[in-house]
């Protein structure tokens, strides 16, 4: 069974910067594709995120390429999203997922979910 523990969430202010991570519970993982999502109260989760296995491809949602960066760390299979010039509409839960398959954008395309984890950004 797959477990993903996030870490680094937490407030910050607009224009500010916050790193969250994912690692997953094996190096059995450590190269698989993974995807960072995002969703607030009462709306669908979005696709913020991937980077593939090797680490040497990735994609963003439009509103957030050039601010946000993915990268991750094959030693232990930690991925990071690094956000930058962060907007009040960033605030969400966000959640890293894994898949074996894909490199996608579509959440149904992932199989194992972490726990989410807090991103407020203040005005």
């Amino acid at each position: 069974q797959v477990h993903l523990a996030e870490s680094g969430g937490g407030l910050v202010q607009a224009g500010g910067s916050l790193r969250i991570s994912c690692t997953p519970n094996g190096r059995t993982f450590a190269t698989y594709n993974m995807g960072w999502f995002r969703q607030v109260p009462g709306e669908e989760r979005q696709f913020v995120a991937a980077i593939n296995g090797e680490g040497d491809h990735t994609f963003y949602k439009d509103s957030v390429r050039g601010r946000f960066a993915v990268s991750r760390d094959n030693a232990d299979g930690t991925v990071y999203l690094q956000m930058g010039s962060l907007k009040p509409e960033d605030t969400a839960v966000y959640y890293c997922a894994l898949s074996r398959r894909h490199y996608s954008n579509y959440a149904q395309h992932y199989d194992y979910w972490g726990q989410g984890i807090q991103v407020t950004v203040s005005s």
